[in-house]
């Protein structure tokens, strides 16, 4: 019997150590080079948990990675129109982040929108623009277009990168060809791959990285987003960013707790703490986007307020479009095109 309840004494002592253990863990799951370390570094002094932070490069690996399960981690930060797919399939936790303490400073534009209405999901972490960057040194012409890398200008031919987000690039494609994001129609799809085949060949690359690589002048030109374009242009005062006149794309990133999360509690405590002016302004001032949080511009870099990245020029303040969630049939079409273009 003593041996039975040392047993017993033993096994409780070691299910404690394991959920402290547990309790002191955050894993969380983002785009690379897109997560403040300052804030890390804060968010864990603040409430002694270790965080582990893991990268991916498109919102369809990250899909794929957590659909296949066994993968760990807490909390994933899907685009606005992956949101729904993550939903449907049963992959998030109805967090009920409108009912936490710090949701009141949540910018009334995003507290209740199309891909999670009322937020009961997800909370904002930052948001933007998928454009054009152009070094000026290589190209004196408008920036302002998709033909950067629909139909590159001979100056741009083989420096010209593609970030391989597949529906940003249909977006910007199906715009160019004045479609709507999203559409089935045949006609301007098949536009849309003739156009995306025939370039390809006078790109640099189909890839990431592009905030050091447009900074040391590895390539001239890519689509790419505003906040990565804005730093790259801190570092390197020749570029420039452009918003294609045939319409570009508008997105925001969304934290959200994972259904099979491992510490939801600590999950449910850092998308509070990124809720607060002062530390949303920390993720926003590392990477360079807006991040949907009133008061957070009282703690935002001077740069920012001005910045041509950040403030859409009135022209093309109506161009830009938020991705919908596409149907099943529009993403099987794309995926079917993207797949192409890889090879």
């Amino acid at each position: 019997m003593q041996i039975r309840k040392m047993a017993l004494a033993g096994a409780a002592l070691l299910a404690l150590a394991t959920s402290a253990n547990a309790e002191g863990e955050l894993n969380i799951y983002n785009w690379g080079n897109y997560t403040s370390p300052e804030l890390i570094k804060k968010f864990e002094e603040t409430y002694n948990v270790k965080v582990t932070i893991t990268d991916y490069d498109s919102n369809t690996t990250a899909l794929t990675k957590i659909e296949a399960g066994g993968h760990g981690f807490d909390i994933v930060v899907p685009s606005a129109n992956y949101v729904p797919i993550f939903v449907d399939k049963g992959l998030l936790m109805e967090s009920r982040p409108d009912q936490m303490e710090n949701f009141k400073n949540v910018s009334a534009r995003w507290r209740d929108v199309p891909w999670d209405p009322g937020r009961h999901f997800t909370v904002p972490w930052q948001w933007g623009s998928t454009g054009m960057a152009v070094n000026k040194t290589a190209y004196a012409g408008d920036p302002n277009t998709s033909a950067i890398f629909l139909d590159p200008p001979a100056e741009l031919v083989g420096k010209v990168n593609v970030v391989p987000e597949m529906n940003d690039i249909m977006g910007l494609a199906i715009m160019y060809f004045g479609g709507e994001p999203c559409t089935e129609d045949k006609a301007v799809l098949k536009k849309v791959r003739d156009q995306l085949m025939a370039a390809k060949p006078k790109w640099l690359s189909i890839g990431y990285g592009t905030t050091d690589k447009l900074s040391n002048n590895e390539m001239m030109a890519s689509v790419n987003w505003n906040g990565s374009t804005f730093r790259a242009r801190l570092a390197n005062p020749n570029v420039v960013y452009g918003y294609p006149k045939e319409g570009y794309v508008m997105w925001m990133d969304s934290v959200a707790i994972l259904k099979d999360a491992k510490n939801v509690e600590n999950a449910k405590l850092f998308m509070n703490f990124i809720m607060d002016p002062e530390n949303a302004a920390m993720i926003s001032a590392f990477a360079r986007y807006a991040n949907g949080i009133d008061g957070s511009e009282a703690f935002m870099p001077e740069d920012m307020k001005t910045a041509p990245e950040i403030n859409v020029p009135a022209e093309f303040a109506d161009k830009g479009k938020f991705l919908p969630t596409c149907s099943p049939a529009a993403r099987e079409l794309y995926t079917a095109i993207w797949t192409e273009l890889q090879k």
